[in-house]
């Protein structure tokens, strides 16, 4: 009867100790580090956390330890073992998404990260690297490459361990493709080719508790404060810092846009046009709506298309800047706006198009260049060039392009010509390269990259 006794107890522990422990990784592995007491834990859990404790709420005020976006360009957060994904998203453990960062639990949690992107090195391209204390892991699609983790100085040599904050800068952006490390009030600046190390000083900056990239802007956090800042000189301009939520965390009582803001941001419809004025102020046509970028301060604003332009209506099929005047084309009716808050239609117009530019309607889209007095008006898949001081205006130098059936719209800025496709956008250096190209560039979002959408 003993025996009998014995045995059973013994099955039911055995029992009981592959039930504890299932769902956590290897078979006969011992749960290290995962929570409190006798706690059953299902799924990935962040080590010595009890699975019961909530995840830190992002509106009362947090101070993120690291910040970096996907290879799909959508921001990451992390606070001790939370991750928030974009603006609005839920809470998760990072171990859900980035498994391997659990079975490390010697580390704390993660210090800076930034995402690698760079198409001529095949190698690292698109990787996202995380750095915990004295270590970095570098991971493709959500997978931890073979052989890391790494120290640090093994992968970035001269960069120094225990880092406030990293964010990439490619080409030209900054001088050479570096990553910018950050800790305490050293700045570093290392070259992804030669591996040099360029310490630099940031004076007009808070020391940064990490660091992102988005929409081509840097921007330091600090505390539950943000500054955008030049990646060259440190240089902060504007009105800064400023707060984290209602702009980079939707919150309520912090500023949340309104739904018009919220719905324009992140609409697939396309683009009827877009131009930008030399201060690099964005307006944009979209149906019934206009929108609005402000360089300086990032701000989006919607309004109707008839209450700033009341003449037009809505749906303007084409639009460009010119002698700080907007341009607007619809059918074959060509406006003049003199800008301001509202602009106001200057005296005469609108006047034929025929008359204006040599061409009739419909116009797909049309653009200046800084300190160019010519304006490309596409038409079908054909570019045309006309001559603004002549008089009498007329469209010559008609050139046809391969790339696109349909170009929705276009703009001309520091950065090259823009041209918008459904709600992708491709670069081009020049006019002369759009037309002649055979291959396409990269392809960017509009919703994300021109206007800040998270998702």
């Amino acid at each position: 009867m003993k025996l009998a006794h014995i045995l059973c107890l013994c099955l039911v522990l055995a029992l009981s100790w592959a039930d504890h422990h299932e769902g956590h990784g290897k078979t006969g592995q011992a749960d290290k580090g995962h929570g409190e007491k006798g706690h059953v834990h299902k799924g990935p859990l962040p080590h010595g956390h009890d699975h019961t404790e909530p995840h830190p709420d992002r509106c009362k005020g947090i101070e993120m330890d690291a910040a970096t976006v996907n290879e799909e360009g959508i921001p990451y957060f992390f606070k001790n073992h939370t991750l928030f994904k974009g603006f609005r998203g839920k809470a998760e453990f990072a171990n859900e998404t980035f498994n391997e960062l659990d079975e490390h639990h010697h580390l704390g949690h993660v210090d800076a990260a930034f995402l690698m992107h760079n198409p001529d090195d095949p190698t690292h391209h698109d990787h996202i690297f995380f750095f915990l204390d004295t270590h970095v892991f570098s991971y493709y699609q959500h997978k931890l490459e073979r052989g890391f983790p790494k120290l640090i100085s093994q992968v970035f040599p001269g960069i120094p361990d225990h880092l406030d904050a990293a964010v990439e800068c490619p080409k030209p952006e900054c001088n050479e493709h570096s990553v910018i490390f950050f800790k305490g009030k050293d700045i570093l600046h290392y070259n992804v080719k030669t591996k040099a190390v360029d310490k630099k000083t940031f004076a007009s900056m808070p020391n940064c508790t990490s660091a992102l990239r988005f929409t081509d802007h840097y921007y330091c956090f600090h505390g539950h404060q943000f500054s955008k800042f030049d990646p060259k000189t440190g240089a902060v301009h504007g009105k800064y810092p400023k707060e984290t939520r209602g702009s980079f965390t939707r919150c309520p009582k912090f500023g949340e846009r309104s739904d018009p803001v919220e719905r324009e941001r992140c609409s697939r419809v396309h683009l009827d046009a877009i131009t930008s004025d030399d201060a690099g102020n964005i307006y944009a046509f979209r149906s019934h709506h206009f929108i609005q970028k402000n360089e300086g301060n990032d701000t989006l604003t919607v309004d109707t298309v008839e209450n700033d332009f009341k003449e037009l209506h809505s749906e303007v099929d084409a639009a460009f800047t010119y002698n700080g005047h907007l341009h607007m084309i619809k059918g074959d009716k060509f406006f003049v706006y003199k800008a301001g808050n509202p602009p106001t239609l200057v005296p005469g117009f609108p006047k034929a198009l025929h008359n204006e530019l040599g061409l009739n309607g419909p116009i797909d889209a049309a653009f200046v260049c800084q300190d160019h007095h010519i304006a490309h008006v596409i038409k079908g898949t054909d570019v045309y060039d006309v001559e603004l001081k002549a008089a009498p205006r007329t469209a010559k130098n008609k050139r046809p392009f391969s790339l696109f059936r349909k170009v929705n719209a276009a703009m001309c800025g520091p950065e090259g010509v823009t041209v918008i496709v459904g709600n992708h956008f491709y670069r081009f250096a020049s006019t002369q390269l759009f037309v002649a190209s055979r291959a396409l560039p990269e392809q960017h979002k509009v919703s994300l990259e021109l206007f800040g959408c998270d998702h």
